[in-house]
């Protein structure tokens, strides 16, 4: 059984929309304002990109990551891994060429059935709609959250609001650095 990892920027507040400056959202771009860059907060991304061999998205974040990361140097590592795009709507014509292997994945059965497959750990990027389908449906293992110390309101939420049974997870790593970030890695209890 692979693990299927989400990877997120969120605010105290659970906010996920926007940190890079994504069109459409009040506060878009907040992890660059404010706060002091400081490298170590970010180690996990480095890392997260060479532990992951595969990346799941959902349809929204793939649109906005596809025409961006393949031609960025410090996202190198994910152009060579095999994607897979959760969608209803999505065609592979819509696809981008220049970003390596992706396939398109129609519902929460096929991520379920993909995470049965052989291989390493399954990073999910963004993708708040999907990352809510995919806890309510116990598909996530381990959340790796970069907290900024923000509270934005309005926004998506990284977590859903569906009323269900508690689910435990247990901190296996944690940091807490100059610029307020703190660096959370919970494992999914089952």
């Amino acid at each position: 059984m692979r693990t299927l990892i989400s990877t997120a920027f969120i605010s105290l507040d659970g906010v996920v929309e926007g940190p890079g400056g994504e069109p459409g959202y009040r506060n878009s771009g907040w992890t660059f304002k404010g706060i002091d860059f400081v490298p170590d907060a970010f180690e996990i991304k480095g890392r997260e990109q060479t532990e992951a061999a595969a990346m799941l998205l959902g349809r929204v974040s793939y649109q906005a990551f596809s025409p961006v990361w393949p031609d960025m140097e410090e996202f190198g590592d994910y152009k060579k891994m095999p994607k897979y795009v959760v969608s209803t709507t999505l065609k592979d014509d819509d696809l981008v060429t220049n970003w390596g292997d992706t396939t398109i994945l129609r519902s929460l059965d096929d991520v379920a059935k993909l995470k049965e497959t052989e291989g390493g750990p399954i990073i999910v990027h963004g993708s708040a709609s999907l990352n809510q389908s995919l806890s309510d449906a116990n598909l996530i293992d381990r959340y790796h959250l970069l907290v900024f110390p923000l509270l934005l309101g309005a926004g998506k939420r990284l977590f859903s609001t569906t009323d269900k049974d508690t689910q435990k997870l247990k901190l296996v790593e944690s940091e807490s650095y100059s610029n307020g970030l703190q660096k959370n890695v919970f494992d999914v209890i089952r």
